[in-house]
């Protein structure tokens, strides 16, 4: 795995954890496993307070968080805060697996569960799981698929003002506005960026539902358009970065609409 540290460079940034474990041996090794998979880790702290602040005053995607810590406030009071003031994912990682447990970190609705000792795959799998499923989850209660383990393609999960994309076990952020538009070729999605293509492997309607309704738009059936991104347009096309689009007459008809408003 160690060989994804390479293209970091060409592309966007990958995302940042936070890790809240009080056993240093345990986080050092926790640490290790994901920077391995290629995460970035924000930070290492033992205790609720320490979290707070490195929330509070640092970007953070995700949050591994141990039920139990060496302070007073434990890893439960630190998933309610999360809730009450972030809009993140975080997952409980403890060697508590008893119901007592489980039932009392269900209040917080965590968006994972990891029991120790785990190997890594574990935890990559539980990470994947939990960005994929996190915004979603919320909205329907619905629990989206397992992203596909073919790693010549690129999986998607999205936070916020951004899309995470997957790629040989790296996520990275692609904000909305970055991309001009997405072309379906059979399973796939070409999804275009103002300087970088990536192959996702998605139905184009599933895809559409994932970003903003106010920018994007099926613009024919086999491609979504960014509107900010169109430079020009005539009967048949748009043109967008000087890429001929086609369009279809409902859409043409929307954008002449939405010029002359």
């Amino acid at each position: 795995m160690n060989g994804n540290h390479q293209n970091l460079n060409d592309l966007e940034h990958p995302i940042k954890i936070l890790i809240v474990e009080d056993n240093v041996i345990i986080a050092d090794d926790m640490q290790s496993m994901l920077e391995e998979i290629g995460y970035e880790v924000v930070d290492n702290v033992i205790v609720y307070e320490q979290a707070v602040e490195v929330l509070k005053n640092k970007h953070v995607d995700l949050v591994l968080i141990d039920i139990i810590l060496a302070s007073d406030k434990t890893g439960i009071d630190l998933g309610k805060h999360i809730r009450e003031v972030y809009n993140i994912p975080f997952i409980f990682v403890t060697s508590n697996s008893d119901r007592a447990t489980v039932e009392n970190a269900k209040t917080v609705k965590p968006d994972g569960y990891l029991v120790k000792p785990f190997e890594q795959q574990d935890l990559y799998t539980s990470i994947e799981i939990a960005l994929s499923n996190f915004n979603y989850a919320k909205k329907s209660g619905a629990t989206a698929s397992q992203p596909t383990s073919d790693d010549s393609v690129v999986s998607n999960s999205v936070l916020k003002d951004s899309i995470f994309v997957k790629k040989q076990h790296l996520y990275y952020r692609i904000q909305f506005e970055d991309i001009q538009f997405i072309k379906a070729d059979n399973v796939y999605l070409e999804v275009n960026t103002v300087d970088k293509k990536f192959l996702v492997r998605s139905p184009l309607k599933d895809y559409l539902e994932k970003l903003p309704r106010n920018k994007f738009y099926r613009a024919h059936k086999s491609y979504i358009v960014n509107v900010d991104h169109i430079d020009a347009i005539n009967s048949k096309d748009i043109m967008i970065n000087n890429t001929l689009i086609p369009i279809s007459k409902e859409f043409k008809e929307f954008i002449i609409s939405s010029m002359n408003s």
